[in-house]
């Protein structure tokens, strides 16, 4: 049985070119997304995957992610959503479910695996990816990574207040939420 080795923190995010579901309007609704984008605009990077499209723990966390889109522009950081389908399923599904129609972020399309299988999170009986989230900075390079089972949904919040954290550049205590002080040396 081999293992998942998931890039971390420290690592350069690699290098990737993948089509993206970015609207539902017709010959609009496909775009090539790099890794380069949130780069050039000196941006900060939050990439969070998910297993399957059409399933139902996945488009609670999706359109979790979009109600709070504002608040990861307003931090300067570019959101993508990715799985391992292809981006004719992300359209399709986009149109069939209420809570994605409005999407805000691209659904990149990994259906190679050759991402998720770089970053290191691709389950290996199902091989689809689990739910991971990176944040990764304007240099590109992995500042935190969160790893959850298939079954369990992640924390919105909680991506914010670490991206908040990781923005002070400052000692950050336990439970520290934006506002508060951080810690002096």
């Amino acid at each position: 049985m081999s293992q998942n080795r998931v890039l971390s923190v420290g690592a350069e995010f690699p290098a990737f070119s993948k089509k993206a579901v970015v609207s539902l309007e017709r010959d609009q609704e496909f775009r090539t997304i790099t890794e380069q984008e949130h780069r050039q605009n000196d941006q900060w990077l939050v990439m969070f995957w998910w297993p399957k499209d059409f399933t139902f723990v996945c488009p609670t966390e999706i359109a979790e992610f979009n109600k709070n889109y504002d608040e990861f522009r307003d931090r300067d950081c570019q959101l993508i959503g990715a799985s391992t389908d292809s981006e004719f399923v992300h359209a399709a599904w986009r149109r069939d479910h209420d809570d994605l129609r409005g999407l805000r972020f691209p659904m990149l399309a990994d259906t190679s695996k050759s991402l998720a299988e770089e970053l290191g999170i691709l389950d290996t009986e199902e091989r689809v990816a689990y739910r991971v989230t990176f944040i990764v900075d304007p240099q590109g390079i992995i500042q935190w990574v969160s790893v959850n089972g298939l079954s369990v949904g992640r924390n919105v919040a909680e991506v914010l207040r670490v991206l908040d954290a990781l923005q002070t550049d400052e000692l950050c205590p336990c439970n520290w939420k934006k506002g508060e002080a951080t810690l002096s040396v």
